[in-house]
């Protein structure tokens, strides 16, 4: 009999995961944020705790990889063009945070008798702010297009730079070498590696991408775009310059690519598991017994950087003009201690250098703080959002009014368009016509060739697989009102339908496919209309041979309806009539009404429509119900919504993204990505 051989470290991280898994579980049921799971699972599974994990090493190897993707992908979401538009925000309010930071610090550990130069060494620590937690918050929240979001990411830009200088200078602090001269030529390093990075973004890269995207193969696809991140991140470690700057330099050299939206979706299932080791290996450098033994300290320690670090990005982004709404939310949400500390932390250990001054006891307090702070920043970004509204409602009286415009700058560039998906024969005439009549629409492609035909022609195009809920999302599908799909991979377009059925309930889906047969398939996957070309190439020659013999247009067309009727007769609950009301008028109320399938499982299901409550609290309005085959016109209040209505509703995109938990079935969970992911 052969054993395979034992896998080292696997018994450590079959508990990471599961552990992870368990602690996270319970965290979604008291509805806190996963990032806080994880933390607490490293807590209790470390060294310090149960111990279930003793080796710290390959933990540490896996949060790198996982810090590195997530600035990778940040790179790709930002994009070369914003960055540079956001310069003023990165070094003006980026600096004046960090500097200001070092400063106080150091000033305040000169009253106690600290050395300056112990004290510019903890405000290094203290300055920099965690961007794996507070991007990946933001992430979650959907909220880094807004102007906090903008602010925050604007000075950890900042931070992930001066990391290079911090590295450099602490030898300097410590009398251990470090001379002005060796200084200027990392940092001389860097520019040149920045540089290097402008080259690639606007030449080669691009052009290596649209060779791959020609093969059509996804797994090359996916190996070129992880070898394009760790390839920039290698190259910067041996500059001298952070990991994880280098992950979100290759991230902006991708994003100038048509295809970075297809990248982050194939990036995306890797980031998650590398981040949550992430996340548990920073749980498990907090020591329990010396957090118990010393408590007072920690929390005096934790309180006193949540202050002066959320009063000084409070200041720096007042000081870029910025509401205070903004600043409150930006200053508490960067209020913690960052990761990249403990990088900085392990640097002056091996030079002589502690947080404080205090030895063993100064840096087990800096790390048990940095722990505390970053498992309440989920907390401390709510209570920056409140904090933030009720500043500007004492500032103007209206509350309301400046939540809107917190958000308004990153609603969405479409709203009640059509998603097309393929750019075949029907996807082009299906173009044309959205052209000629003035409806807004996006394209989903895969074929390099035709997404360049379409970027040439300035058709909005985007180039991925619509199966992948990161590509759907990019498509605005949440805002969408029409999804036609028109492609041909038999295979995809039911993990398609569902994907946007779920993001999108009040969502129209509209599909092609060739046979008969497959459309009870695909509405059971989620789609509203189904047109099989079978029945329609049968009605085209029906139509020409009876055309040949003379017979009447009228009797023609007489005949086509009989036969349509037939075969489209096993679609249930008369879907197709209920969105024919809705696709007649494509004026300007046409635009705006949609026809929403009442499933099984909605919370609408088995309500009233005064129970529903639909124009109070969405603003939406109820035209008519569609039910088994007759049209129910202006309901009552009092009418009951049953599983298999359609609901013909009038109301502006936004309404019904905010309303799409209504038709949505409670049970109903995010479908599995295809199984090409890797």
């Amino acid at each position: 009999m052969i054993f395979a051989a034992a896998i080292p470290f696997l018994n450590e991280m079959v508990a990471l995961f599961v552990v992870a898994v368990l602690i996270a579980y319970v965290c979604f049921k008291l509805k806190l944020v996963p990032i806080a799971g994880f933390l607490i699972a490293g807590v209790l599974i470390g060294p310090n705790a149960l111990g279930l994990v003793q080796n710290q090493e390959l933990v540490d190897i896996l949060a790198e990889v996982g810090v590195i993707l997530l600035l990778f992908t940040i790179g790709m979401e930002l994009g070369l063009k914003k960055l540079l538009g956001s310069s003023r925000a990165i070094f003006v309010g980026g600096g004046v945070q960090v500097a200001v930071s070092i400063a106080l610090v150091t000033i305040t550990l000169l009253a106690f008798g600290v050395s300056w130069k112990v004290g510019v060494y903890t405000g290094c620590l203290v300055a920099l702010s965690s961007t794996a937690i507070v991007l990946g918050l933001l992430s979650e929240r959907g909220e880094s297009e807004t102007p906090t979001g903008r602010m925050s990411l604007a000075i950890l830009i900042f931070q992930d730079l001066a990391i290079v200088l911090m590295v450099l200078i602490v030898p300097v602090l410590a009398h251990d070498g470090g001379s002005s001269a060796e200084i200027f030529w990392v940092l001389g390093k860097a520019i040149a590696l920045i540089l290097g990075v402008l080259i690639l973004a606007r030449k080669i890269v691009p052009w290596i991408l649209e060779r791959v995207a020609h093969t059509r193969r996804p797994e090359l696809f996916l190996l070129t775009i992880v070898a394009i991140c760790f390839g920039t991140a290698a190259a910067s470690s041996l500059a001298g310059i952070s990991l994880a700057l280098g992950a979100f330099l290759a991230g902006l050299v991708v994003s100038e690519s048509r295809y970075s939206t297809q990248a982050i979706s194939e990036i995306l299932p890797l980031r998650t598991v590398f981040n949550a080791v992430f996340f548990v290996s920073v749980g498990m450098l907090l020591d329990l017994r010396f957090l118990a033994a010393n408590l007072w300290l920690v929390l005096a320690v934790a309180l006193f950087v949540l202050v002066i670090k959320a009063v000084i990005t409070y200041g720096s982004v007042l000081l870029l003009g910025y509401p205070a709404r903004i600043a409150a939310a930006t200053g508490l949400g960067l209020a913690q201690i960052g990761e990249f500390s403990f990088v900085l932390e392990r640097s002056g250990r091996a030079a002589g250098l502690s947080p404080g001054g205090f030895g063993e006891d100064g840096a087990q307090a800096f790390i048990a703080a940095t722990v505390l702070l970053m498992l309440l920043t989920p907390f401390l970004m709510q209570a920056g959002t409140k904090l933030g509204l009720f500043l500007s409602a004492r500032a103007n009286g209206r509350p309301d009014k400046a939540n809107k415009e917190d958000h308004s700058s990153h609603g969405p560039h479409l709203e009640d368009h059509v998603l097309i998906v393929g750019y075949g024969p029907s996807g082009k005439s299906l173009v044309k016509v959205l052209q000629d009549r003035g409806i807004p629409f996006v394209v989903i492609e895969m074929d390099p060739v035709r997404v360049k035909e379409m970027a040439a022609a300035g058709i909005p195009v985007i180039f991925g697989d619509a199966s992948r809920p990161h590509v759907l999302e990019s498509a605005e599908v949440h805002t969408a009102k029409l999804c036609v799909v028109v492609m041909n991979d038999a295979g995809v377009v039911p993990q398609l339908i569902y994907q946007a059925r779920y993001l999108n309930p009040t969502l129209q889906i509209i599909v092609r496919t060739r046979y008969l047969s497959a459309m009870e398939d695909l509405q059971e996957a989620g789609a509203d209309i189904v047109v099989p070309e079978e029945v329609e190439t049968s009605v085209r020659i029906f139509s020409h041979v009876l055309g040949a013999y003379m017979i009447a247009p009228e009797e023609v067309e007489r005949q086509v309806q009989i036969i349509r009727e037939q075969d489209y007769g096993i679609m249930r609950g008369s879907i197709q009539e209920a969105h024919l009301m809705v696709l007649q008028g494509l004026d300007e109320e046409g635009m705006h009404t949609r026809a929403v399938a009442v499933r099984s499982g909605a919370f609408a299901a088995s309500k009233t429509l005064e129970e529903l409550a639909l124009r109070k609290h969405f603003g939406i309005t109820v035209l008519a119900v569609r039910r088994s085959g007759r049209t129910i016109a202006s309901p009552s209040g009092g009418f009951v919504v049953e599983v298999g209505d359609r609901l013909v509703l009038v109301g502006t995109a936004d309404h019904f993204a905010e309303s799409a938990d209504l038709f949505r079935p409670a049970l109903e969970v995010p479908p599995a990505e295809p199984s090409n992911d890797v």
